[in-house]
């Protein structure tokens, strides 16, 4: 069986490999999942961020698990830190997971950031089209928590869950330009702490200046123990029935297509740049011209473009 009648024939196996050739930037995986790229669009993503310690992992966990009793399909991309040594994720299987790694109706897979600072590996995007195809009702895209630059979630999601705990204090000032402006769901987890009603308040306060049609709703909840669960789910629910029914799904994927085909441009261009040694002692030998002022950069990168890339197009 091809990997594209696997992945059709919802073959695990065969959308592990096709994850794994496109964190490898196979060009027979491109081809593949562009043959079937009318077979995505289905699935619901969901992506879960916020800061590092709130417990993402445990609340991606139950959720999946109400999903499942519902009879859904679920697909989990645990985007973690890579490893310097291998360059794989460090956190590698979900201990906090363990007991869906044997459930047929859900997907797992850790992915690592290599080196891309914005919460989400480079595959991420190519992973939720490769569990779109393969036919997971929802996908959720649990980020590995690094903060700020965890806004490139909102590139791959049409749901953002951000998940806060009580005891942050001023650093919900400090993430609010940050973080907070992405969140559609918020959920405030480990409720039975102290400060978890001070810091739904804190939320709400800052939501008081969004004045969109959309107020995210806020939901506290105790993933350890399955407590406000459901009252998330709903919230969840009424975001994609806000989605849906005010245009504004197909408005949100519109544009994160065209961030993700700029994305893919500038990629191809940097390959083309610095593709191979002989460019890049072309572009040395720019630099050094630069630093002795015989050149300056913008003439310089605009011959650049002109030479290496406009010459090769």
């Amino acid at each position: 069986m091809s990997l594209k009648e696997g992945i059709l024939n919802k073959d695990k196996r065969a959308a592990a490999r096709l994850i794994s050739m496109m964190e490898n930037n196979d060009p027979e995986a491109i081809k593949i999942i562009s043959a079937l790229y009318s077979h995505t669009g289905k699935a619901k993503v969901v992506g879960i961020t916020g800061p590092p310690g709130a417990g993402k992992s445990t609340l991606t966990d139950k959720l999946a698990k109400k999903l499942r009793q519902e009879g859904k399909t679920v697909g989990i991309i645990a985007v973690d830190p890579t490893s310097p040594f291998t360059g794989g994720s460090i956190l590698g299987d979900r201990v906090r997971m363990t007991d869906l790694y044997t459930d047929p109706g859900v997907f797992i897979r850790s992915m690592g950031t290599r080196g891309h600072l914005g919460g989400l590996s480079k595959a991420t995007l190519g992973a939720v089209k490769v569990l779109d195809i393969y036919g997971c009702d929802y996908i959720f895209i649990e980020t590995v928590g690094v903060g700020q630059s965890e806004v490139d979630i909102v590139k791959a999601a049409d749901t953002v869950l951000l998940v806060m705990v009580p005891g942050l204090g001023d650093d919900i000032q400090a993430i609010k330009a940050g973080i907070m402006e992405i969140g559609d769901v918020f959920a405030v987890n480990k409720a039975d702490r102290d400060g978890a009603d001070r810091t739904q308040v804190e939320i709400e306060m800052m939501l008081d200046f969004n004045h969109s049609e959309w107020r995210p709703p806020i939901s506290k909840v105790v993933a350890l123990y399955n407590k406000g669960i459901d009252e998330l789910y709903d919230n969840m629910n009424k975001h994609w029935y806000y989605l849906e029914n005010s245009g504004k799904l197909m408005e949100k994927r519109i544009r994160n297509i065209q961030l993700e085909i700029i994305d893919l441009v500038q990629r191809e261009l940097m390959d083309r740049l610095v593709g191979n040694e002989e460019k890049k002692a072309m572009i040395l030998k720019m630099a050094e011209k630069v630093a002795h002022r015989e050149m300056d950069p913008y003439t310089m990168s605009n011959d650049l473009v002109n030479k290496v890339i406009l010459k090769n197009s």
